[in-house]
């Protein structure tokens, strides 16, 4: 499998690469990349034939989008894909009033939730000009799961479901967008999404991977039926399976505990048995579910994009993946690569 590989997203006139690029990272998440790394990065991506983008306004206060658009503004637009998201309104104000965490010198804007139908309308077109771009191909509602809302979760969901919902199903309908879905951390707010609307796609960070496969008891299958498609990201769970077991690993943001640990070192023997390397397993394990077209990786410089391509080309035996599930190590009706 190569990164520039193609593949039909679900139902939609679209077709993606397995590999898409995330940018997170360009929009300064956790510490600060420069104007050079962020374009250098979406042109390594580039030339390794990667044809599939996401961002956001959340990421970076806008810095995000108008980094990408300005790294792929002069390239034919019929030549890729590109995901944007809303849920958020930027304001301009004073950097010096502005809570930016955990961004490092982003946009001057402030982050307002709305997910009403104008909010959602207004959301998508200040998109576009932060791109500078004429169109996005799918719009994911982001954000609308318990990790960032809390308490107010289920309230949020149904203004999203209501308000955010019509607004997309509107521009869809209109032609304006191919595709729309839900973007958020958790598979359980995608799968009743799924159930009280007509979704064509899902952006899911962390929570199919080869340390977590409980979303393969009801939402997946339900993908399949619905031909719904799965774009994974934080396929390494936020850090551990691409660093391994080492002290200080991260587990979903925080210190990996101990039952997460030993799991990891368990199959990191199974890796070493049959010289496969960690992140491999993890990036190439995510593509090979049918619902699954493609995942989405952020990186902070070329040499750890260079590293993630090469990754998702590595050779692995197929006797790898029966030997995990054999050891317990993933389940057993987990589809894995051919």
């Amino acid at each position: 499998m190569k990164p520039s590989d193609k593949r039909k997203f679900g139902r939609v006139d679209l077709e993606v690469t397995t590999f898409a690029f995330g940018t997170a990272p360009i929009g300064n998440i956790f510490r600060e990349i420069d104007d050079k790394t962020a374009d250098g990065m979406i042109q390594q991506a580039w030339d390794a034939g990667v044809r599939f983008y996401d961002t956001a306004p959340m990421y970076g206060h806008g810095l995000s989008e108008h980094r990408l658009g300005h790294s792929l503004r002069w390239k034919n637009r019929d030549d890729y894909v590109l995901a944007s998201k809303v849920g958020r309104i930027l304001k301009p104000k004073k950097r010096s009033e502005i809570d930016f965490a955990p961004w490092v010198n982003a946009g001057a804007f402030e982050m307002i939730f709305d997910y009403s139908y104008d909010g959602t309308m207004r959301a998508f077109e200040d998109s576009l000009q932060r791109l500078g771009l004429e169109r996005m191909d799918m719009c994911f509602i982001h954000d609308i799961d318990r990790f960032t809302r809390g308490d107010d979760q289920p309230e949020v969901f149904k203004q999203a479901m209501d308000g955010a919902w019509k607004a997309l199903e509107k521009l869809r309908d209109e032609g304006v967008v191919k595709a729309i879905g839900v973007g958020v951390n958790e598979w359980e707010v995608c799968h009743e999404a799924l159930k009280q609307r007509d979704f064509d796609c899902f952006l899911l960070a962390g929570r199919y991977t080869l340390l977590e496969q409980e979303s393969l008891d009801s939402f997946l299958p339900l993908c399949e039926e619905r031909n719904a498609a799965v774009v994974v990201g934080g396929g390494f769970n936020s850090g551990i399976l691409a660093t391994g077991a080492v002290e200080g690993a991260k587990y979903n943001y925080a210190p990996a505990p101990a039952d997460i640990m030993d799991k990891v070192r368990k199959i990191e023997a199974v890796c070493a048995e049959h010289n496969v390397p960690l992140p491999a397993a993890a990036l190439q394990f995510v593509v090979a579910h049918p619902a699954v077209p493609a995942f989405c990786a952020g990186t902070r410089n070329e040499e750890q994009l260079r590293k993630n391509l090469e990754w998702f080309s590595h050779p692995i035996p197929s006797e790898f993946w029966a030997d995990l599930k054999s050891k317990g190590l993933l389940r057993e009706d987990a589809p894995t690569p051919a």
